[in-house]
């Protein structure tokens, strides 16, 4: 642990997640109705992490509010596989309600993540 080492803050980390989720329900209009069927826009999001946090450390939200989602050890991108069990436990919010003094939620503690500033 880098004694240097400060977490993204709350309004940063809420605010990516608020425009995720307007990006999904917009996403999940094009093959559903996020009115009607309330699951559709949970898996595009759940999808979304996987494949962004997998790939690029970032998703969109993230990208705007310049935090990433990286590996607790080494820094490095989590990968598709970590990055669809914290999506899924995301969608769990139950997780993300319990954090520790990182400011880690369960969700990232289970995934081995941590949520930064990113560096641009």
């Amino acid at each position: 642990m880098d004694p240097a080492f400060t977490p993204a803050d709350l309004g940063r980390r809420f605010g990516a997640l608020v425009i995720d989720w307007v990006l999904c329900l917009l996403a999940a209009g094009l093959f559903a109705s996020p009115a009607r069927d309330a699951w559709a826009p949970v898996v595009v999001l759940i999808v979304e992490y996987a494949i962004f946090l997998g790939l690029f450390a970032q998703t969109p939200g993230m990208y705007l509010t310049r935090i990433r989602c990286v590996d607790w050890t080494d820094g490095g991108r989590i990968g598709v596989l970590r990055g669809l069990l914290r999506g899924v436990l995301l969608a769990l919010v139950v997780p993300v309600l319990l954090m520790d003094q990182h400011r880690r939620g369960l969700h990232d503690r289970l995934a081995g993540s941590v949520v930064t500033p990113a560096t641009r």
